[in-house]
């Protein structure tokens, strides 16, 4: 897709209001021109994450320094809310992009600078996270994947990461990893691994009941040989890079995305109530005072958990210790929050979002991920919950 020059963020064109300018342009024209096709086929959103990068917006939470555009978790919230209205494997696809791009960027070397993150913010690279194992399930903190050392170059990673969102078709992989420190103590790591490594084998493209342009995978890692240099910061860092980069993006980009189904939803029920009209008394549904509050309840609710996650991502960007409960909650809260609205606004549209409302459909089944995408609902709330009562977030879980 050709971008006009108008469209394209730049180092003098870089503020919140012209990133959302470009994300709502790209969103509406081949994001929305895609969706209904890439959820049919189970497609990548290879068009709308191209354009997204050709627009400049790779770069979105990279720091300036390595050539992005320097943004936190208002941005990244606000533009997956965007993409989220119109497609939201597209914005899980991006969302997942920049979150690995900030586990990259947290403490960056120059090679990591030069290998991955200049190329990120000129729209050349694409990378995403493979962290989730079938044997641990939501604990997504505990990886069994190993690390060994080969020699003091090189690294060796065995194991199997399952939902890898955009697998197989980026160029990198923030993996996480276990290993030994030298007296024997396990500890859990981080590394990026480049696309096409030997000892990768990918599993069948996803053919998944929602967020089917995900092409989350199992990916196979057997003997696969690493750089050194490719460990995101030293040995032992992966429990503070997954929760004070990877859980803080990580949520903010999953919230904004079903915020962007759930406002959608509210829009396309309003719709419905204002352009129908009974033919025998010329009455519309938007007369009847019991959708009438039926829809003001659901404009609040969705409301709520937007100023909710809004506050949340503000305070994180300013440094605020105290952001991780809102940000924890936030991403519970909108799942339900979003589940409910796009169930209602099926049940007020009657037959009509049955028969054929496909959009509404799709909304749908891509909202039921909200709740089991990791961290999950149940956990999230517990984590509030031990958070408020000043106890450590693991516990008795």
């Amino acid at each position: 897709m050709a971008i006009e020059a108008a469209q394209v963020l730049s180092s003098d064109r870089t503020s919140l209001s012209d990133v959302l300018a470009v994300a709502k342009r790209i969103a509406e024209g081949v994001i929305r021109e895609n969706a209904t096709q890439i959820d049919k086929d189970c497609s990548w959103p290879e068009a709308g994450l191209r354009a997204l990068q050709a627009a400049g917006l790779g770069g979105l939470v990279v720091d300036r320094k390595f050539g992005g555009l320097g943004h936190g978790l208002m941005a990244l919230a606000k533009v997956c809310e965007i993409l989220g209205r119109e497609c939201a494997s597209t914005a899980i696809c991006f969302g997942m992009h920049c979150v690995g791009s900030s586990v990259i960027a947290a403490r960056a070397t120059d090679h990591h600078a030069q290998a991955f993150l200049r190329p990120i913010c000129e729209g050349k690279h694409l990378t995403t996270l493979a962290l989730s194992e079938a044997g641990t399930g939501s604990h997504f903190y505990f990886p069994q994947t190993r690390l060994t050392h080969v020699d003091e170059a090189t690294l060796r990673i065995d194991g199997q990461k399952h939902f890898v969102t955009n697998g197989a078709h980026v160029d990198s992989y923030v993996v996480s990893v276990m290993n030994h420190d030298p007296e024997g103590l396990v500890q859990f790591s981080c590394t990026v691994l480049p696309d096409g490594t030997e000892g990768m084998t990918w599993h069948d493209s996803w053919q998944g009941f929602g967020m089917r342009g995900n092409d989350s995978r199992t990916l196979d890692l057997d003997g696969v040989h690493l750089d050194a240099g490719n460990l995101l910061g030293s040995e032992g860092d992966q429990i503070w890079y997954m929760f004070n980069v990877v859980a803080p993006y990580f949520l903010a980009a999953m919230s904004g995305t079903y915020l962007g189904v759930a406002s959608d939803a509210l829009e396309i029920v309003r719709a419905h109530l204002i352009a129908r009209e009974f033919k025998h008394d010329g009455r519309r549904l938007a007369d009847s005072s019991v959708l009438q509050q039926r829809l003001g309840t659901l404009w609040a609710k969705t409301e709520a958990v937007r100023q909710l996650l809004y506050n949340g991502a503000r305070m994180f960007d300013a440094g605020d210790e105290n952001a991780v409960i809102h940000i924890l909650s936030s991403k519970a809260e909108v799942a339900d929050v979003a589940t409910h609205v796009v169930n209602e606004a099926m049940t007020m549209m009657g037959g009509t979002a049955y028969r054929d409302g496909d959009r509404m459909q799709r909304h749908l089944r891509d909202v039921r991920a909200a709740h089991v995408m990791a961290p999950t609902t149940d956990l999230l709330r517990i984590w509030t919950g031990r958070k408020l009562l000043g106890l450590a977030l693991f516990g008795d879980e």
